[in-house]
Formats: C-alpha cells, sequence, structure tokens
C-alpha cells in the first residue's frame, strides 16, 4: 500500500505539491517510486525556467526506463534540489522528503483543481487493486 501524506496536494500522474502561499515544493509520490523501481538519474529543471500546470517539470531515469515528472501547477522554478544530482536514490527512501523544485506560483487558487491526500489515497488503493487482478 503506498504511503500518502495527508497535507499535500497531489496529481493523478503521482506529483505532490506542498504548497505555502505563492511557493510550492514538488516531488513524486511513494506510489510513483515504487512503480518506477531504482531511480538511477534526476534531470532537474533550470531555475527561473516557467512552467504551465501540466508541463513536463522533468526526468527521472530508473533501472525501467525514463519517466516525465509533471508541473503540477503553473510557476517560475526558483531552486532544484541539487542533492539529487549526486543521489537520485533519495526519492525512493524518501519521497516526500525529497523535492525536485520549488516555484513561485503565478496562481496559487489552481490548486483547488489538484486532489486532497483523501482522494489520492483512494486513486492508489483503486490502482492497486487493479493491479493485483
Amino acid at each position: 500500500m503506498a504511503k500518502v501524506q495527508k497535507d499535500l496536494k497531489y496529481t493523478e500522474n503521482h506529483e505532490w505539491a506542498k504548497i505555502e502561499g505563492k511557493t510550492m515544493k514538488v516531488g513524486v509520490t511513494d506510489y510513483a517510486q515504487h512503480a518506477m523501481g531504482d531511480i538511477v538519474y534526476v534531470e532537474l529543471p533550470d531555475t527561473g525556467a516557467d512552467f504551465r500546470a501540466g508541463e513536463d517539470l522533468c526526468v527521472i531515469e530508473s533501472v525501467k526506463g525514463a519517466n516525465d515528472v509533471y508541473s503540477p501547477l503553473s510557476g517560475k522554478v526558483t531552486e532544484v534540489n541539487s542533492e539529487l544530482e549526486d543521489s537520485p536514490e533519495l526519492i525512493n527512501s524518501d519521497p516526500y522528503g525529497s523535492w525536485i523544485a520549488e516555484m513561485e506560483l503565478s496562481d496559487p487558487s489552481e490548486g483547488d483543481k489538484l486532489l486532497d491526500g483523501e482522494a489520492y489515497e483512494k486513486l492508489c488503493e483503486k490502482l492497486e487493486a487493479e493491479e493485483g487482478e
């Protein structure tokens, strides 16, 4: 069963967003890191780059292949987690502590469209049940 942090917002593509005012940290969920397998490389976005909600933010490479990570909300990258350049496996061991990028949001109200922890947990339960069939 995938771990879900109730205080975060989620996308249906398995990204998490920690929104504080006009700032958001983004990463991939426990469900996503488990599905990817051992993560070997994270191609971080450029600081200062603008992204619209749903656009490719970065790529995570795992032993199973390359995976796109999408920006949950629109905004500008203000910081990246450079620890992931040398230790991409941190996402496997601590997906909610290993954020990928921090962004300044252009419209924080977009966050209302994201799933809350409870809705995301239901999505994961449904997907896990389908995998078990």
